[in-house]
């Protein structure tokens, strides 16, 4: 007869007697797995992650190095969505990543993965749907909601109890208030605030935070005033931005992040889009 399946565990892990691991897991060096946690049969830890109490890892989950998961946090699960029959998606996250208390983050619906990146902070209660792009260095408070298909850059600030509507994207530095409702995409750079979100002029006290100096916030603070403040159509305005700096990384970002936008960007007139 063949050998039954058992996981995969370094004998360095320390791993709670209550804890149910199921064949064909895989557990790197290091780990620690709490009281009453389950991990399925297809995930996969790399060294030094800590499995809190009660949390629940599954799909065809591959998780990096030093993440954390605190207590009765769910990662891997199918999709919310209707017409989901039970399919087994994937998830991939990468190190040094934070998932407070009741953190929920939910498999991909196909081949491609949901993905998070690195040293993210995901605090009580936050939702990451599926098929959602997670970068790195985010911060997403309490309650803060990701619809499926979501991309969020690095650097972002999700405040707490905002919600963001599927296949938005949240472009890098961007700070979404507490209890914003975004339906559009949010420019990098950019703070948005209200029901429904709008702009409220530059990120100043988080692009300060990350060492942008006078030349770099002046240079943006110019691009702002031609992309969100002037008249004319989106192509003259991203144009006039463009020429204002033409030697700023950031202004270029910020001038790429509006020309791709398909669900159009959020605007600092209300309930207004930008024109095409």
């Amino acid at each position: 007869m063949p050998e039954p399946r058992v996981p995969a565990m370094d004998p360095s892990s320390d791993i709670h007697p209550t804890a149910v691991i199921e064949p064909g897991a895989v557990i790197g060096p290091g780990c620690r797995i709490g009281a009453y946690a389950y991990l399925g049969a297809e995930v996969v830890l790399a060294e030094a992650n800590v499995v809190g109490p009660h949390v629940v890892i599954e799909g065809r989950s591959r998780i990096g190095r030093g993440n954390r998961f605190l207590q009765f946090a769910s990662i891997g699960a199918g999709p919310q969505r209707d017409g989901w029959a039970g399919e087994v998606g994937r998830l991939e996250i990468g190190a040094d990543n934070v998932f407070r208390e009741q953190v929920t983050v939910n498999a991909s619906t196909g081949e491609a993965p949901t993905r998070i990146g690195d040293r993210n902070l995901l605090m009580t209660g936050a939702h990451v749907g599926h098929d959602v792009q997670l970068g790195s260095d985010i911060r997403m408070a309490n309650g803060a909601t990701l619809g499926g298909h979501v991309q969020v850059e690095d650097f972002a600030w999700i405040s707490g109890l905002c919600v963001v509507h599927q296949t938005c994207r949240i472009g890098t530095h961007a700070f979404v208030a507490g209890g914003a409702m975004v339906v559009q995409d949010v420019p990098p750079y950019c703070l948005v605030q209200g029901d429904r979100a709008r702009l409220a002029g530059l990120n100043t006290t988080g692009l300060k935070r990350a060492g942008l100096g006078h030349p770099e916030l002046a240079a943006l603070r110019r691009a702002y005033r031609a992309l969100f403040l002037r008249g004319g159509t989106l192509a003259e305005r991203i144009a006039a931005a463009r020429t204002g700096s033409p030697e700023s990384p950031e202004v270029r970002r910020l001038a790429d992040f509006l020309e791709s936008a398909a669900r159009g960007v959020i605007s600092a007139r209300r309930r207004h889009a930008l024109a095409a």
